[in-house]
């Protein structure tokens, strides 16, 4: 299992990764906004993207969005491909989207919006904080970007002061911030686990 910073070379992961996006929204039923494969794509080729393959084989993905002149960003579109949930790769690919993010942009603010509670827990843990959405970017772009979403009837009722998302921030600016552990190594250990689970899986075949 490898997990990469991805560039042109992965474009013929776009359609897998945006199908796998669609499809997952209709499983759990709530809202995701939709990608295509064209604006998938784009994140690949600026670097600004985590892409995990076993093998060539797909398996998981995350890229960053900057908004408010690298004032925020947030990282989206956090996916696993099916066959490969349940393994701890979600958060592994999380804090290598997270470093990646710190890296280039030190002095911006990190949030994200979503419903689904294993990605609060793993936001939490990295140091994000539950936030309203008036701390939030207020680039017209980002909740643009909402539009595709089944709850987004929502979110322009209230102005977007609130939807069923839950936001959340990391502020690396804040006094309150915690030491974070080395993401690299802890990224590592984890994929470490999810390669022998696979081996272990394929031995028993």
């Amino acid at each position: 299992m490898k997990l990469v910073i991805a560039n042109e070379s992965h474009f013929k992961y776009a359609t897998i990764i945006a199908d796998t996006i669609g499809e997952s929204a209709k499983v759990r039923g709530t809202g995701i906004a939709k990608r295509t494969p064209e604006y998938i794509q784009k994140k690949l080729q600026n670097g600004n993207a985590v892409i995990a393959l076993d093998g060539d084989k797909f398996a998981g993905f995350c890229y960053i969005e900057v908004w408010g002149h690298e004032k925020f960003v947030a990282n989206s579109g956090l996916i696993v491909h099916p066959d490969y949930r349940g393994q701890g790769l979600a958060k592994a690919i999380k804090e290598r989207i997270f470093e990646l993010s710190r890296e280039k942009f030190p002095n911006a603010k990190i949030f994200g919006i979503t419903t689904g509670l294993a990605v609060m827990k793993i936001n939490y843990e990295l140091g994000y904080k539950p936030v309203t959405f008036s701390e939030l970017t207020d680039d017209p772009e980002f909740w643009k970007g909402c539009q595709t979403c089944k709850n987004f009837d929502v979110l322009t009722r209230t102005e977007q002061k609130m939807c069923l998302c839950t936001g959340m921030l990391y502020d690396p600016n804040s006094k309150k911030e915690a030491k974070q552990e080395t993401v690299n190594s802890t990224a590592f250990n984890r994929l470490k686990r999810i390669k022998e689970s696979l081996f272990l899986k394929n031995k028993k075949k």
